[in-house]
């Protein structure tokens, strides 16, 4: 038998241009990066798919590649045997048909998977690293529980987005022993579905910051022009978002209000003083960016690049994905988190906490429960190497 790791591919619905698309098939086909593509260096041994329907392209990748798909996580993850039988896991709970609730949160079974992904490990007797993509939950409880699950039986977990490891231009990485005031994250689109990235592009930032991460002491949504209003307040700085927009490449002319007529805004009070801005432009920018105010009051700024958007109208390898993907892959190969999971669990309790004070009246909410303390000192080992995606990682699909 080979020594290379084995990965099981736990997913709600993988079509074409689905974050089982962009994730699992690199795990098949390869990495693409500025460099060229990267060989796996782990072996994909099972697929579950929970829901495929008349789009899905994940029964026809397994049977090209020799995955078998099980009917069960538990098969998949045994191999239809009685104990665990893989290394590694990859939970991708994005896409699929279940419910909404009055928060417009999409309820995907996330926590559901990761419990019976963690029965089996229990009942095995053997951890093994598991990557969860994009924020743990719709709740709170349920992601703190998953966070708590995994420290239990002290199995590496992964989690979040892939704008944290994407290109930035100009490159801006904050020296940790540095004071931040006050920062700015732009993002665009649904509150909960790009509201996260939006959140983990500041997020990655902040944290890097003298002292480390502290946690979030309250959160307050507003939107509409309540938004303006608290910028002329001095609630937010409009002098930083004006910066990250300036980095941005690609927006119309003229002022961002004749362009985004419903703007929203999460305003992060953090516990160290740091005060946080996730402001969401949907109709002026389609990119994401971040500015800050560092220690010495200097204004720095830089725009995040994806290689597209991951739509279904897309077509290509999409990049942006393969250095999240690399960084799991070293998780899979070290048995260790590349990147601190608990910026996830930051950025997912922060999350439902905009939604919730949105659904609230847009009401100031505390939260005693984000006291969450970190340090990232060190980078994740895959990065970009270029300051925009570069035509080595735009290439096609290598031949099989």
């Amino acid at each position: 038998m080979s020594d290379r790791p084995r990965i099981a591919a736990i997913v709600t619905e993988y079509f074409d241009g689905s974050h089982a698309d962009v994730i699992v098939t690199k795990y098949l086909k390869g990495f693409p990066t500025d460099d060229g593509f990267q060989v796996p260096r782990v072996d994909l041994v099972s697929m579950y798919i929970d829901q495929p329907t008349e789009r899905d392209i994940g029964q026809a990748m397994a049977r090209e590649y020799d995955v078998p798909v099980f009917p069960s996580i538990l098969t998949a993850l045994t191999l239809g045997g009685e104990e665990l039988a893989v290394d590694g896991v990859l939970l991708i709970g994005e896409h699929g048909e279940y419910a909404w609730n009055e928060k417009e949160q999409q309820l995907f079974p996330r926590k559901y998977f990761l419990e019976q992904i963690c029965g089996v490990m229990a009942t095995s007797g053997r951890p093994v690293p598991v990557f969860n993509d994009k924020h743990l939950s719709y709740n709170w409880h349920d992601a703190k529980w998953m966070y708590d699950r995994m420290s239990g039986l002290e199995a590496p977990l992964m989690a979040g987005s892939s704008l944290p490891v994407c290109w930035r231009k100009p490159w801006l990485e904050h020296d940790p022993d540095k004071t931040i005031e006050e920062a700015v994250a732009i993002g665009f689109s649904g509150l909960e579905i790009y509201g996260f990235h939006t959140l983990e592009v500041l997020q990655c930032m902040v944290e890097r910051r003298a002292g480390g991460e502290t946690g979030v002491a309250a959160v307050t949504c507003l939107e509409g022009d309540d938004v303006w209003k608290a910028a002329e307040q001095g609630a937010w700085s409009r002098e930083l978002a004006e910066a990250a927009c300036a980095a941005i490449e690609n927006k119309p002319t003229g002022r961002i209000e004749d362009h985004c007529s419903q703007p929203a805004i999460a305003l992060i009070e953090y516990r160290d003083g740091l005060r946080g801005a996730a402001l969401m432009l949907d109709g002026y920018v389609e990119d994401l960016a971040y500015a800050a105010r560092v220690g010495d009051g200097e204004v720095v700024a830089t725009e995040f690049f994806a290689q597209g958007h991951g739509g279904e109208d897309e077509d290509g390898p999409y990049a942006h994905f393969a250095y999240l993907s690399l960084n799991v892959e070293e998780m899979f190969l070290t048995g260790r988190s590349t990147v601190p999971v608990e910026r996830t669990l930051l950025t997912t309790g922060v999350l439902e906490t905009m939604l919730d004070s949105r659904h609230a009246g847009h009401q100031r909410l505390e939260t005693p429960w984000l006291d969450i303390t970190y340090q990232c000192r060190t980078p994740a080992p895959w990065r970009p190497t270029a300051p925009r995606p570069t035509g080595a990682c735009l290439d096609p699909w290598p031949p099989v």
